[in-house]
């Protein structure tokens, strides 16, 4: 298990493992049932990959309207007066001419192993109206740099507009191996054989593991608990592994 330590200047940024709130931005408490309308956490990969990181939220009182005017940045919000403490004030700053900064005293230590990779909060990818901040990926080797003061984010386009509401989480921050030691090669003619076996049977076997989770949403869009069963198999095989 890798221990990720923080110390942070603004407590109200509250870093913790990214939850999917439900009623909230994850969707409502809708049924897995006909006549349902889809939500996101219906999606057991989506819900997985949403909760993978660390989620930190807006600490200031006021909120805080990002947009672009005659093609220059407008922070439309009250800031209020400096509070004297030697960090930039206000805290956002223009960045070149198509992205964006808020100052973000909060330090992540890793193991020299491991990099913080900033990311968009899962929420950026379900909202109707854009207005969620796109942070800017970059990847941090904290291990030796305890200095993450600010983040990035793209600008939003002409007429959009990104909002900073207090208490909302508004960007997240994945822990990953600091070098992607990894090698892409094309599977062997038996293991692509093996797999196209197993991608078969699941399909064979869909009708009998997904028939009592089968439902059709308001939209007339299919889904069924398969990939939810498999994964269950999964890990109690795992669990039994470990024992």
């Amino acid at each position: 298990m890798t221990t990720v330590k923080y110390r942070l200047y603004q407590p109200r940024l509250a870093p913790r493992r990214t939850k999917v709130q439900v009623p909230g931005w994850g969707g409502t408490k809708e049924p897995r049932q006909d006549g349902s309308h889809e939500q996101a956490w219906h999606c057991l990969p989506f819900v997985e990959g949403a909760q993978y990181g660390i989620e930190i939220f807006y600490p200031y009182d006021n909120e805080v309207r990002v947009s672009r005017r005659d093609g220059k940045f407008v922070f439309d919000g009250d800031f209020g007066p400096n509070p004297n403490t030697g960090v930039s004030w206000p805290p956002f700053r223009a960045f070149g001419e198509g992205f964006y900064t808020l100052q973000l005293l909060l330090d992540l230590k890793v193991p020299e192993s491991m990099a913080v990779r900033t990311e968009p909060h899962p929420r950026f990818y379900l909202s109707a109206t854009d207005d969620v901040p796109l942070a800017v990926p970059a990847l941090l080797r904290t291990s030796w740099w305890p200095m993450i003061n600010f983040v990035v984010f793209k600008a939003p386009p002409e007429g959009g507009m990104h909002i900073f509401r207090p208490g909302e989480p508004f960007m997240q921050f994945c822990i990953v191996p600091a070098e992607p030691d990894f090698v892409l090669e094309p599977m062997g003619e038996e293991e692509a054989a093996e797999r196209e076996l197993q991608s078969r049977r699941i399909h064979a076997s869909r009708e009998t593991l997904g028939r009592d989770t089968r439902w059709v949403s308001s939209t007339k869009t299919v889904f069924d608990g398969t990939y939810r069963r498999i994964l269950g198999a999964a890990r109690a095989r795992d669990r039994a592994a470990d024992d």
